[in-house]
């Protein structure tokens, strides 16, 4: 694995407290940790329960800020009206975390709403995403494409059984059709081919090696000419 056993120790453990709480799906807090024990990057996060400890919290995470409801049935947080960029200031943070609650709620009237995640806003750079699931016919597999709407309209994407070697995530790379775009095309700067290429590797590690997971995706991981984060991430357990 790329983590070591101390990591994969505490992935087990926020796996044991998903799981004990009658859930099979992750907060979307709770999903950025396991990636980020994982050895990917995430952005600076917390989750808050009150429009109180979002203020509080928000000037420790430093503007701009996303909030991003925090619910189990948000599996597409942004189509229910349960994410918001751009946040400038703490005014805005005691606004916005009332309307975020109340927009989903209206969208879901029956979710349950664990909170809101605060998370520092990063520059914008190539949606990519990664994921890994346990095919009941090959086993652990892993997914890499072009994220955001690109994935949905093209299917550009690539697929390897789990576990992979770095020589087939490079090749699940330059499959893609739009491996251009990410090399460097026309004069424009390549983005660090190294560091997806590991990003494939984790998740294709991660969904071999912890069993109770079924499912993980990192849409979008924001890739950069030096290395590469994740910004959001599912995870469903088994």
């Amino acid at each position: 694995m790329v983590y070591d056993a101390s990591r994969k120790r505490e992935i087990e453990i926020i796996v044991k407290k998903i799981s004990d709480s009658g859930r099979k799906i992750a907060l979307p807090d709770e999903s950025l940790d396991i990636v980020k024990l994982s050895g990917i990057d995430v952005p600076s996060q917390v989750l808050v329960k009150s429009p109180g400890e979002a203020v509080k919290k928000s000037a420790e995470i430093g503007f701009p800020l996303v909030m991003k409801i925090a619910s189990a049935e948000a599996i597409h947080k942004s189509e229910a009206g349960g994410v918001v960029l751009g946040i400038q200031s703490v005014q805005e943070v005691e606004e916005q975390y009332s309307k975020i609650t109340s927009d989903f709620k209206g969208e879901i009237p029956d979710a349950k709403i664990s909170g809101v995640l605060l998370q520092k806003q990063i520059p914008d750079a190539a949606h990519l995403i990664v994921g890994g699931l346990h095919d009941e016919q090959f086993g652990p597999v892993v997914m890499f494409g072009m994220g955001g709407v690109l994935v949905e309209l093209f299917k550009d994407v690539s697929f390897r059984i789990a576990p992979v070697t770095e020589l087939e995530s490079l090749e699940m790379i330059r499959e893609i059709k739009a491996y251009p775009a990410l090399s460097g095309y026309r004069g424009s700067k390549a983005l660090d081919i190294e560091q997806i290429a590991k990003s494939i590797i984790i998740i294709s590690d991660l969904i071999t090696n912890i069993s109770t997971i079924k499912e993980v995706e990192l849409s979008p991981l924001l890739a950069y000419e030096k290395n590469v984060m994740a910004v959001d991430a599912k995870v469903i357990l088994r």
